[in-house]
């Protein structure tokens, strides 16, 4: 079973990724994991963690780079100093991974800017990492409506939303912007994204009164 890397504490992360792994790359991931607990600071012009981001995916595979990075980034007790700077000279794959592992290393909101530029891009593999927990805890209203709407417009399905029901849960805001955005699509002859009407329905108010008939009109 897959573990989401910004969604799965760090220790079971470890757990699945390394019951996945074949022996060799388990070997460089407990070599790497050791060198940055040990060195997590920056020695040199760059530290021997930051190299060990770069080889990632060829050691552990694309499907596992992710998790990898993620572990890498945590036995380095990464701060938002050091996130921000591996996010910025980093390729696409290491943004992504800086992204997920916010939540396990950044208690407030000074990574902010990072979730901001990943929200600007047009890179959706970027996009779905932007919208995780670490998002959904600091992103200011008008923020995360706009997240959620950009999910919408690129394609990123918004399972990918964390905390999505809770925070749309009655904003009137964000069903408007919604209904406005269906109603362009409507106007153009195009389809309106079954995700749309989703996270509409997501956005009334759940009343005492109505709870009960919705819940049984689900189960008909």
């Amino acid at each position: 079973m897959s573990h989401h890397p910004a969604r799965t504490l760090p220790a079971e992360l470890r757990t699945g990724l390394t019951g996945r792994l074949g022996a060799t790359a388990r070997a460089w991931l407990d070599q790497a994991l050791d060198e940055a607990g040990a060195h997590p600071g920056t020695h040199g012009p760059i530290s021997v963690w930051e190299l060990r981001l770069a080889e990632a995916g060829r050691r552990c595979g694309p499907d596992h780079a992710d998790a990898a990075r993620v572990l890498i980034l945590h036995a380095a007790r990464a701060d938002a100093d050091a996130l921000t700077r591996v996010y910025f000279q980093g390729t696409a794959d290491e943004r992504r991974a800086v992204l997920h592992a916010l939540p396990h290393l950044v208690s407030g909101p000074g990574a902010l800017p990072l979730v901001e530029d990943a929200l600007r891009a047009n890179d959706t593999r970027l996009l779905a990492a932007a919208v995780g927990p670490y998002a959904a805890a600091h992103l200011d209203p008008h923020q995360w409506r706009h997240a959620v709407l950009k999910c919408l417009f690129t394609g990123v399905a918004v399972d990918h939303v964390a905390g999505l029901a809770e925070r749309a849960r009655g904003d009137g805001e964000l069903a408007r912007m919604l209904a406005g955005f269906a109603a362009e699509r409507t106007a153009a002859n195009r389809p309106v994204p079954e995700d749309l009407r989703r996270v509409l329905a997501l956005t009334e108010p759940a009343g005492p009164s109505r709870t009960p008939a919705s819940a049984h009109g689900k189960e008909s």
